[in-house]
């Protein structure tokens, strides 16, 4: 068993320069890194292009016998920990990563759907990874992201969505505005958060509605809410003006979820 020990190795170069989005948008491809994560991949079907095994690593004894049947399976590459840890994005590495395919191939929206969530602007990767998270437990398969949107295929937005990211299709949008517009035609509704709408989440119904998120300092664009069909506000009792990103969200999809629970 040959055991890659240099980081002059031209897939340790790779790994390394997957840290750019630059190098992940020319190769289609991504990181994930972890037990976890590399067992969601298997068990939804992602495209894994090769695994990294630390050959030293003590955490890789935590591998169930059953996982690493499956990590046998593909192509795999040993690395000592010294390249391991020099690959590695995390404080305290498992031992084990992974490069995948992103699942962005198919970029059509479903309009089969009550709910759509679009991104304008989000920048923060922990609020993007935890919105990719919240979405995927209602059943979301699908997030509308602007150009203007942190990479969904960050490394830390990846740890964050916690699996999410092989179940959510991400749908890049050049020009949010003109996709809007298109989904309009679907006849859904585009919904926007603003400090001065006059109805709260509670007030409107979500049936074939496009929920738009907006950067966490300026809102949403001045465009996209000009072409809105509502505006609401997320009613707070205490002194607080906004709420962050992903918490906004999380309680406007959650409503959807209520009222959806209200009806079964």
């Amino acid at each position: 068993m040959q055991i890659v020990s240099s980081k002059e190795n031209e897939l340790i170069k790779h790994i390394k320069k997957l840290k750019d989005k630059k190098e992940r948008d020319n190769t289609n491809e991504y990181v994930i890194e972890g037990i976890k994560l590399l067992k969601e991949a298997i068990q939804e079907k992602a495209n894994i292009k090769q695994i990294i095994l630390c050959d030293d690593c003590e955490k890789t004894d935590n591998i169930q016998k059953e996982l690493m049947y499956e990590i046998a399976k593909r192509d795999c590459i040993y690395v000592t920990k010294k390249i391991f840890n020099y690959i590695s994005e995390v404080q305290e590495p498992q031992g084990i990563l992974a490069i995948i395919e992103k699942n962005n191939i198919n970029s059509n929206i479903d309009y089969t759907k009550d709910i759509i969530v679009a991104l304008d602007n989000v920048q923060d990767p922990g609020n993007l990874g935890t919105i990719l998270r919240t979405i995927d437990s209602i059943g979301i398969t699908q997030i509308l992201v602007s150009k203007g949107t942190a990479d969904c295929y960050n490394p830390k937005v990846v740890r964050s969505t916690m699996g999410a990211i092989f179940r959510v299709k991400i749908i890049e949008c050049e020009d949010l505005e003109k996709t809007l517009k298109e989904i309009k035609k679907h006849k859904f509704k585009i919904v926007v958060t603003s400090l001065q709408a006059e109805k709260n989440i509670y007030n409107i119904k979500y049936n074939k509605k496009v929920i738009v998120i907006g950067n966490e300092a300026n809102g949403v664009e001045k465009n996209i809410q000009e072409i809105s069909d509502e505006k609401v506000i997320i009613p707070m009792l205490g002194k607080a003006e906004s709420l962050n990103a992903s918490v906004a969200t999380g309680i406007i999809l959650y409503e959807y979820v209520r009222q959806k629970l209200e009806n079964i």
